[in-house]
């Protein structure tokens, strides 16, 4: 390792932050941490940002392999092993970019033990960003699993009425999945004698030992991404977390279980990657088809968006077992796209929410009328959602279903169905809540957007655009990631 650690920065910087938010609330007392802790909070996440823009732009794409590599022993076999290409360096550009805006969004609905919540933002921010830059199984293992406890504790402590159930729900299943993922881990370890990710990368694995290998690496991710059939944590979890909490849960939570497919599945498991590619096109196609009927017959709407992001981590699946470079590339763009558009939908349904403290589709309508301005951004990210071309939604779902139409005919005819379906049940509540006239009296007080919901929703809709009619800033980043991954799996 030579010159700044600068991935170890972005990784710790909101760490520290919530370090020095800690001891303002042992020392100053929770009235004054309180309020020091949300400018806090923000100042460090944008540092953290900023740090994230440096890496980003230290970074080459026209380099293959992992770079800005930080490597300290650390125990017996292991080692503090960071390094990212360029699948893991937009995920921590989208991590850090979300992280401020949530925190922005919770400063006014946030009013019960404020200093904890963004303690446990800004340690969730740093496991988040730990598992896209360690490359030591054992060091993403500490990451990948630590999230899940800032979560946990976000949703049960400021969710809904449910927020328990939601929570205990949310820690169960991903807990359990990844039981087996720790157990494939010691094994792998032990026989490579190494937890080196790029080394096992490399590693020849029995095909047959591939098999329970895949399996153990899959009940994780599948969980974590999540696909159908263990998708139901997913819908509770979404209606009980604070809004914050949804954004990041979508934006970013989610894009771990395909960083893990891409990262560890295909090229430490090919033979059973290839084997298993045929049900993970049946789990796409099902995820995409079946969440976007169940998205149609919601009530409430943020359970709407989080059945649709059920279907839209399909497209990632299917472009990831594509085993095609359009396919792949599509999936990680599909990921980085989904973060932006999901979020921005989440923050939409926030902003009513904090006003009528009601999610149900039916007591809203006509808001055009008294919100123009929430109307049209509103549109933007639904238009977004559907794939409109122009915005970064239709790069992503037609990379991924060219590169699934040149691996399997059907799978590619059922993803296009889920196409329109998804923009049946977007244009469908945009229509219920957005137009006709209103006839809720108690929506005659409502307000448009402030400043600062104009400021989160506006760098979103820009981000949104910017990469739907500029995808090249995606593809030239990660062309060396996706060429690596197709050489580990023999294509």
């Amino acid at each position: 390792m030579t010159g700044l650690p600068i991935l170890s920065i972005v990784t710790f910087l909101p760490l520290v932050g919530a370090l020095v938010i800690g001891a303002f609330r042992i020392f100053g007392g929770p009235n004054f941490a309180g309020s020091a802790s949300k400018s806090i909070a923000f100042v460090i996440t944008l540092a953290t940002f900023a740090a994230s823009l440096v890496a980003l732009a230290q970074f080459h794409p026209s380099q293959s392999g992992f770079q800005l590599v930080e490597d300290v022993p650390w125990f017996t076999g292991t080692s503090y092993k960071l390094g990212v290409d360029g699948m893991a360096i937009l995920l921590i550009v989208l991590t850090t970019f979300l992280t401020p805006l949530c925190i922005l969004a919770s400063f006014k609905p946030i009013e019960d033990r404020v200093a904890d919540y963004m303690i446990a933002f800004l340690v969730l921010e740093t496991l988040m960003i730990g598992v896209f830059c360690a490359l030591d199984l054992m060091l993403f293992y500490v990451f990948f699993e630590g999230g899940l406890i800032p979560m946990f504790i976000i949703i049960g402590i400021w969710g809904g009425k449910n927020r328990l159930y939601a929570a205990f729900k949310f820690f169960l299943y991903t807990l359990l999945g990844s039981l087996l993922l720790l157990a494939a881990l010691i094994y792998m370890s032990n026989v490579a004698g190494t937890t080196d990710i790029v080394t096992l990368q490399r590693f020849p694995f029995d095909p047959h030992v591939q098999t329970w290998l895949w399996l153990a690496f899959f009940a994780s991710f599948a969980v974590k991404l999540p696909m159908w059939p263990v998708h139901t944590w997913l819908p509770d979890a979404h209606v009980e977390a604070p809004t914050a909490g949804s954004v990041i849960l979508a934006g970013v939570l989610l894009k771990m279980g395909g960083y893990g497919f891409l990262r560890f599945s295909l090229p430490m498991f090919p033979d059973a990657s290839h084997l298993f590619q045929p049900l993970m096109f049946v789990l796409s196609v099902i995820a995409i088809v079946y969440a976007s009927l169940v998205a149609f017959r919601q009530t409430d709407i943020k359970k709407l968006i989080a059945y649709s992001s059920v279907a839209h981590m399909g497209f990632v699946t299917l472009g990831i077992f594509s085993f095609t470079q359009m396919g792949i590339q599509g999936a990680i763009f599909q990921m980085l796209s989904h973060g932006v558009i999901s979020g921005a939908l989440f923050f939409c349904v926030g902003v009513i929410y904090d006003r009528m403290h009601t999610r149900e589709i039916a007591f809203y309508g006509g808001l055009v009328h008294r919100m123009p301005i929430y109307a049209g951004l509103f549109m933007l990210f639904s238009m977004a959602n559907v794939g409109l071309p122009g915005t970064s939604g239709f790069v992503g779902e037609i990379l991924t279903m060219v590169g699934g139409f040149q691996a399997s005919t059907w799978a590619a005819a059922g993803a296009a169905l889920g196409v329109i379906l998804s923009a049946v049940y977007m244009l469908t509540v945009y229509r219920r809540v957005v137009f006709g006239e209103m006839t809720n009296e108690k929506l005659s007080a409502i307000k448009d957007l402030t400043a600062t919901e104009i400021f989160i929703l506006g760098l979103l809709a820009i981000s949104a655009l910017v990469l739907g009619v500029a995808p090249s800033l995606i593809f030239d980043a990660t062309a060396g990631s996706t060429a690596d991954i197709l050489a580990g799996i023999g294509k």
